[in-house]
């Protein structure tokens, strides 16, 4: 029989996630450095409860906890772990859960040579839709200010500057594929929506990791100002590892809060195939657009594109059929943020002095935002249970999947004529 004890964080059950139980076990014994945590507050929480909870948890030296989390019911910040023993069985305390790092999913391809373009004949631009990308921020591109500046907005939760920037450059080029104008280059890098506004939402350091909470803060701030900039998309290129369900998975939880607070939020499936089951979260959640990405073998023939190889393929940890929707994402050449991480490691990557090429998940999110910024365009009226519908019926079912490869003009031409049911049209006009 064996003598060895169990470990407090062990026999914890559901109070502590695996993420954070796996953290509690690499920690030494009497480790007084502070784990980055979400603690979930109970739904019947009143404010004397905590606050006593909130005043365990702040001392001088090692714990603090204080940000709200409003979306998921939860707050933000960083205990001990003997800290987090003593508040587990708390009356206020629900569950705590690891604010694990989350990053931008980039992959480079080992053969790039051309790149995929995603312009096409549609009479629409996206004008008078703003997609939100939630990334490592927005250099002020000329495809993005000229010749207006329809970089509307800017939000930076790492570092706190007021004026645009990315040290990092994977935002920009997202940017870039979703809404850039290609004016630098005549238009040969244009956009999916080059009509359409952004607003853009530091959340990943110039390494390209954050936290989980910090991309919560960015989804909470999109719904709070969501009809001061018409948000009406979100497009994630990031994630991290699913270990739960989407019901438990604070990540997944915030973007179906936005969601259901009425913006289509796209997130990238992850770069983790060809191996199954390899979704990240914010993609598991059932509700959103999670998007694989293909290689279209830089032809125009679609009959040779296949799902690439690094595209993560579902089910997804709740078994879920995903990806929802695939577009290309393999060789992808759009804006160059200059100074940053990716123009000093990529060189070679560097396209007529302003772009660069890029491969990945991360590239075929924001293709999808630019597709649904027209759909948008075209009819407004459109919820994001619409939008997702129409994307799935007009794909091609080219690829080797249960869902097609996105279609532009078929999306666009059948969101243009979409008739809406009588109560909803109701409602709004109401």
């Amino acid at each position: 029989m064996s003598n060895n004890k169990e470990l407090w964080f062990e026999g914890a059950g559901r109070k502590l996630d695996p993420g954070l139980v796996e953290q509690l076990r690499n920690s030494s014994n009497g480790d007084r450095n502070e784990i980055p945590i979400i603690v979930y507050l109970k739904g019947n929480c009143d404010e004397e409860k905590r606050n006593d909870l909130l005043q365990r948890c702040n001392d001088a030296s090692h714990n603090h906890l204080s940000r709200e989390l409003h979306s998921i019911n939860g707050m933000k910040g960083y205990l001990t772990p003997e800290k987090i023993k003593q508040i587990k069985e708390h009356e206020a305390v629900e569950r705590i859960f690891y604010d694990r790092m989350v990053t931008s999913f980039l992959d480079i391809a080992s053969d790039q040579i051309g790149a995929i373009q995603v312009q096409e004949e549609l009479g629409f631009s996206g004008e008078g839709v703003t997609i939100a990308v939630i990334d490592t921020g927005i250099s002020p591109h000329e495809d993005v200010t000229q010749p207006s500046n329809r970089m509307i907005a800017f939000h930076d939760f790492v570092n706190g500057e007021n004026e645009p920037y990315d040290d990092n450059g994977h935002g920009t080029h997202c940017a870039g594929i979703a809404a850039g104008s290609g004016s630098f280059a005549d238009g040969k890098y244009i956009g999916a929506a080059p009509g359409a506004s952004i607003v853009g939402l530091k959340v990943l350091d110039e390494q390209g990791s954050g936290r989980l909470s910090t991309i919560i803060e960015a989804l909470e701030w999109c719904i709070e100002h969501k009809e001061e900039h018409e948000i009406r998309i979100i497009s994630l290129s990031l994630g991290a590892p699913a270990y739960e369900s989407f019901r438990d998975d604070p990540l997944a939880q915030a973007t179906q809060m936005a969601w259901h607070n009425g913006i289509v939020v796209c997130a990238a499936a992850g770069n983790s195939g060809p191996q199954q089951q390899t979704i990240s979260t914010p993609a598991i959640d059932p509700f959103i657009i999670t998007v694989g990405s293909t290689d279209d073998l830089n032809t125009v023939d679609r009959s040779d594109d296949h799902i690439a190889d690094y595209s993560s393929r579902g089910p997804s940890i709740d078994s879920f059929v995903k990806p929802d929707i695939y577009a290309p994402g393999t060789n992808i050449i759009s804006l160059l943020a200059p100074g940053s991480r990716l123009e000093s490691e990529l060189p070679d990557q560097i396209i007529d002095e302003k772009y660069i090429q890029l491969s990945g998940t991360s590239m075929a999110t924001p293709i999808c935002a630019g597709v649904i910024a027209l759909m948008l365009e075209a009819n407004p009226n459109l919820s994001p249970n619409d939008v997702k519908s129409i994307l799935k019926a007009t794909a091609q079912s080219t690829l080797d999947d249960v869902w097609g490869y996105v279609e532009a003009g078929s999306a666009v031409e059948m969101a243009q004529h979409y008739q809406l049911p009588s109560s909803t049209k109701v409602a709004q006009e109401s």
